[in-house]
């Protein structure tokens, strides 16, 4: 990461079931920053639709993106270290939340350790069955694209200290290392999701 006196936004990044919504409230809570959960922010025709077991299409994901990327340019531009959780499979989709400062931390792990974690939840729409679709869609990004990758097998807290450690974070000024943010709650001002 290029050194600047701006901490950066993360975007944590992977297929559904890498853990991207329990390292960010870590890392949240770690570091005092804003967090948002960007699935919170997909129109309830997108929920539905993957709760029927039907994968997103572009058309779909667009607006989706588009919300996420305006929270990102919001912190951005005021200066203001975040963390928002986004699948970000496909370049495409990450250049369209590429901004200065934002760092993309790709959670990897095979698709084993990724389908038990998925099967082991209870609380999320997606069912485990479109665990395929997104394995075939990723695109892991590639060393021209700012980012950070961390491997799945081991805890949340283990993983969110590797974030920490690689990228040289430290608290927001004025935060606790109890935080402020958790996991699905931004500080900041969110734009509402598209079709709520």
């Amino acid at each position: 990461m290029a050194a600047s006196e701006q901490q950066p936004v993360l975007v944590i990044m992977g297929v559904s079931g890498s853990g991207k919504s329990t390292v960010a409230g870590i890392l949240a809570g770690q570091l005092g920053w804003d967090l948002e959960e960007g699935d919170d922010l997909h129109s309830e025709e997108n929920v539905q639709k993957m709760a029927s077991g039907l994968p997103l299409t572009d058309e779909d994901r667009w607006p989706w993106l588009d919300t996420i990327a305006s929270w990102i340019i919001e912190h951005t531009m005021a200066g203001i270290p975040g963390i928002i959780t986004c699948s970000a499979l496909k370049k495409v989709y990450r250049d369209r939340l590429r901004e200065k400062n934002v760092v993309f931390v790709h959670l990897s792990g095979s698709k084993e350790q990724i389908g038990r974690r998925l099967t082991a939840r209870m609380d999320h729409y997606m069912p485990a069955t479109l665990l395929d679709s997104q394995i075939a869609t990723l695109e892991a990004p590639g060393p021209e694209e700012n980012t950070v990758v961390i491997d799945v097998g081991r805890t949340p807290a283990e993983e969110a200290a590797e974030v920490v450690r690689e990228l040289g974070l430290s608290p927001a000024p004025g935060s606790t290392t109890l935080g402020h943010a958790r996991p699905g709650h931004s500080t900041a001002t969110t734009p509402d999701a598209p079709g709520r």
